[in-house]
């Protein structure tokens, strides 16, 4: 099969975008860790899909069928204190197609590093409000083939993140609100020369910044958290694909998701809680309409071993 006919594109940024990326406690929610608390454990992803847009055109490519993407990702999230908490997370990729000849790709991708800031809780009405401001970077782990979209593991660039986000609770019901700039340095390819809307004589390839957006709501209860989920990422330039031509890392790569999250921790042993979501995409421009799963296990405890207090992650209540 021609390279021309690779078509779609990585259906684990459709998540992450993830990063990204749902996890027990992520830069997106308003849950924090107690001071000293740590939390580790496994989550595993699973994402495919056989339609895509190919710019605004939505359409298939019988010559690779379905793509699928999945993932191992272990995350860590430590409380230096009550309102300051710091989360890394590292997976491992892989990549196949259904159809053609076209092999997949597999290997660790990138290590992300963010710093959550719980900036300011007030009583609001009946409820209570929270602000945090969150900060954090992502790179590549690993020398990864960035240049053979869909099948590539990860688009290879250094990411900066600033996210603001508001968040409400009443009665075990919330809403929250986030936005954040991320930042794409440029990334290298494995040739002298590219067409994107003109041609380069370079191997450099100027990756265009990003928006994103999260609205989520719904009840946050102390073992058992249950939420609905809309999320928006825009590419803030970038050039769209053309006909019958493969993807190429700068391109216009947006997408619309909407989602189910289930977090329950277990009432017996407070310091493990498992974790189940959802995700649909349901526009997009440049990407695959990429369904999403994941589930993940994990264990909270303190360092210095403290006794008598409640060992479960917190919530902005």
């Amino acid at each position: 099969m021609q390279r021309k006919h690779i078509l779609g594109f990585l259906c684990l940024l459709a998540f992450w975008i993830p990063k990204q990326k749902i996890q027990a406690q992520t830069e997106w929610d308003a849950i924090m860790m107690n001071k000293n608390q740590f939390c580790i454990g496994p989550m595993y992803t699973h994402s495919s899909w056989t339609n895509y847009w190919e710019g605004t055109l939505k359409r298939e490519n019988l010559n690779i069928g379905r793509i699928t993407t999945q993932s191992v990702m272990l995350m860590a999230n430590y409380g230096i204190t009550d309102n300051l908490n710091i989360m890394v997370a590292a997976p491992y990729v892989w990549t196949e197609a259904s159809a053609g000849t076209l092999g997949g790709l597999s290997g660790v991708q990138d290590i992300s590093a963010f710093v959550k800031w719980k900036a300011i809780r007030t009583n609001l009405g009946k409820g209570k409000l929270s602000v945090f401001a969150v900060g954090g970077i992502s790179t590549p782990l690993s020398d990864y083939v960035i240049d053979y979209l869909p099948l590539s593991i990860g688009l290879g660039s250094t990411n900066l993140t600033a996210r603001g986000m508001a968040d409400f609770i009443q009665d075990s019901w919330t809403v929250t609100g986030s936005a954040a700039y991320v930042h794409r340095s440029n990334v290298t390819i494995d040739r002298n020369a590219y067409f994107d809307t003109e041609i380069r004589y370079t191997n450099e390839v100027q990756m265009p910044d990003a928006a994103q957006f999260q609205l989520r709501g719904g009840y946050r209860g102390k073992y058992l958290i249950a939420e609905a989920l809309f999320t928006n990422w825009t590419t803030l330039g970038g050039f769209d694909m053309t006909r019958n031509n493969m993807p190429f890392p700068s391109n216009r790569m947006n997408a619309t998701t909407a989602g189910l999250y289930v977090k329950y921790t277990v009432k017996n042993h407070t310091n493990l809680s498992v974790l189940g979501s959802a995700n649909f995409t349901l526009a997009g421009r440049n990407m695959g309409q990429a369904n999403a799963y994941s589930a993940g296990i994990f264990y909270a405890f303190y360092f210095g071993g403290q006794k008598g207090k409640n060992q479960s992650i917190k919530s902005a209540q």
